[in-house]
């Protein structure tokens, strides 16, 4: 009995579906060169609104490049996109209302506390005093940073800075969200308050967020659809379950009691793997529920019990090394590092 799933290949994309909501953002031949240097060869994106993609890839793979594009700081060589409905190249300005970008280092000025550095956002974004204030006061609460909102921001921890990073970027209520690495350096509980953050967002508010990380599971935790960037071209797209199932090595395990019914199962089942040894037997399989019931029934058939039954399915460790080839890594471009604030920059 084979049960080998017979997953598309790897390196494939999977075909996309038609989103249930309007597109907040939406990418047709996206490419940027610099001379003969492709960065980004021709990427085609559609994220619906109120949904968080992440988009995974190596050192150099592009994702910062395609940020930025959409985000409107840098121009694209060839395509098309539209950003909140806006068109990034004809309608620069009306993208930049619509968005928020935080970048992975916090852009706080540390001589001010988490009520100033508020005000100077809502200031940038010319909103009246009262407004500003009322927004920079909401926003505290929101991030549980109302009893530090006199404190200097030096005093604050990485976790603390970032949540006053993201609070700065919704003081102009964006609707769409660019987060590049929003937990990079943070403790694991800090990493927690911060998904939940970011759900909430998605949840409450119907903000869509466009997410970069080097955390893979990161993306599996938050992100409806993932897309992995390799060399400037999409080359896998999907939920984090669709990705892993399209994977090599998923398999279902059993351990019996005794040598023989381990060779019964074994002749069951012709595509498994015995270990004589741990009494087990390795079967190809995707996981899934009638995967699952089909191996029990085959047990049944044949009067077998087995004595534990686990199922191994790859993660997204597994599918990003499948696709690249190696390890995640984050893309820094000179572009990158040299670029402004791009928050303020939206802002004014």
């Amino acid at each position: 009995m084979d049960l080998t799933p017979h997953a598309a290949s790897a390196a494939t994309t999977s075909p996309l579906r038609a989103p249930t909501r309007p597109a907040a953002i939406s990418a047709v031949g996206l490419a940027k060169s610099y001379g003969d240097k492709v960065v980004l060869d021709g990427i085609d994106l559609t994220i619906p609104e109120g949904t968080v993609f992440a988009l995974l890839g190596p050192n150099g793979a592009g994702k910062t490049t395609t940020v930025q594009i959409l985000s409107t700081l840098l121009s694209a060589s060839a395509g098309q996109a539209r950003v909140a409905g806006h068109d990034i190249t004809r309608e620069p300005d009306a993208v930049r209302t619509a968005i928020g970008v935080t970048g992975q280092f916090a852009a706080l000025d540390s001589l001010l506390n988490a009520r100033e550095n508020l005000l100077l956002m809502a200031d940038l974004h010319h909103l009246d005093r009262r407004e500003g204030r009322r927004r920079a006061t909401e926003l505290l609460r929101r991030f549980d940073l109302t009893d530090a909102a006199t404190k200097p921001v030096a005093t604050f921890s990485g976790g603390m800075r970032r949540k006053l990073d993201l609070a700065m970027t919704l003081v102009g209520d964006p609707r769409i969200i660019f987060l590049d690495e929003p937990t990079t350096g943070l403790d694991p509980r800090s990493r927690r308050t911060m998904w939940e953050i970011i759900r909430s967002l998605v949840a409450d508010d119907g903000v869509t967020i466009f997410l970069t990380t080097q955390y893979l599971d990161e993306a599996d935790q938050l992100a409806d659809r993932i897309a992995v960037l390799d060399r400037g071209k999409l080359v896998a797209e999907g939920t984090a379950d669709e990705l892993k199932r399209r994977m090599p090595g998923g398999h279902i395990r059993l351990r019996f009691a005794g040598l023989d019914d381990l060779e019964s199962a074994a002749a069951v089942f012709g595509a498994a793997t015995p270990d004589r040894d741990a009494l087990s037997l390795q079967i190809p399989g995707d996981g899934r529920i009638p995967t699952v019931r089909a191996v029990l029934d085959a047990l049944d058939t044949a009067s077998l019990q087995a004595e534990s039954l686990t199922v191994h399915t790859p993660d997204l460790d597994d599918v990003f090394l499948a696709l690249t080839g190696r390890p995640q890594h984050e893309e820094r471009s000179p572009q990158a590092r040299r670029s402004p604030d791009s928050r303020m920059e939206n802002a004014r």
